[in-house]
């Protein structure tokens, strides 16, 4: 992500970390069940990429376990600070970082869990290759939101567009060139969640 796409993520999210999560008060069991779609094992290292206010921790950890590894990746220094305060940090470690280049080795992580991610990502295919390649071959690849992509839509006054990257047929050939496959969608009134699986043959493509 160049330093300006930083820079206008920072700039959005900065002003509104503080009362972030009072917009959407009632989305944490939604956070609590997608988590579940990963398929983690006590001792297994979870990455929460664009992790936020840092929702999907507590969950996250409890899958994994007290010997499981859980870390939490965000650009923007509020909203890790917003975690911190709420304590989120006692179920990972918080890291400020851009998910376009992540302080961590290949194949570093069992799963990927992100949050209204790939939405906010300036040039998507970056961010996704650099998720697989920090992700295991078979690993898996969450991205959620507590929305479905027309409720979202409503809630922000625009109309749908099939022109978003979150629309199956924009995001399956997205995944395809970034080292994933699409394995399931669903896209309803109350959730947003693909799951992808990280394919070894294509991890290092382009």
């Amino acid at each position: 992500m160049s330093e300006k796409d930083q820079q206008a993520v920072q700039e959005f999210f900065g002003p509104r970390a503080a009362g972030w999560e009072d917009k959407f008060s009632g989305d944490q069991p939604r956070y609590d069940a997608a988590t579940g779609v990963l398929g983690l094992r006590p001792g297994d290292r979870v990455l929460d990429a664009g992790c936020g206010t840092g929702r999907a921790l507590a969950p996250l950890r409890e899958r994994v376990g007290p010997g499981g590894t859980v870390v939490g990746v965000d650009l923007t220094p509020q909203m890790l600070r917003e975690a911190a305060a709420k304590g989120r940090g006692r179920y990972g470690a918080l890291v400020l970082a851009d998910v376009a280049r992540l302080p961590l080795r290949d194949g570093a992580c069992d799963a990927v869990f992100g949050a209204g991610l790939v939405s906010h990502l300036p040039g998507p295919e970056t961010g996704l290759r650099e998720l697989a390649r920090v992700t295991r071959p078979a690993g898996l690849l969450a991205l959620f939101h507590p929305l479905g992509r027309a409720a979202l839509a409503a809630r922000r006054g625009r109309e749908l567009s099939e022109d978003d990257v979150r629309a199956e047929a924009r995001l399956t050939p997205l995944l395809a060139a970034t080292g994933w496959r699409l394995v399931s969608y669903a896209d309803e009134e109350e959730r947003y969640l693909a799951v992808a699986v990280r394919e070894p043959e294509r991890a290092a493509a382009g």
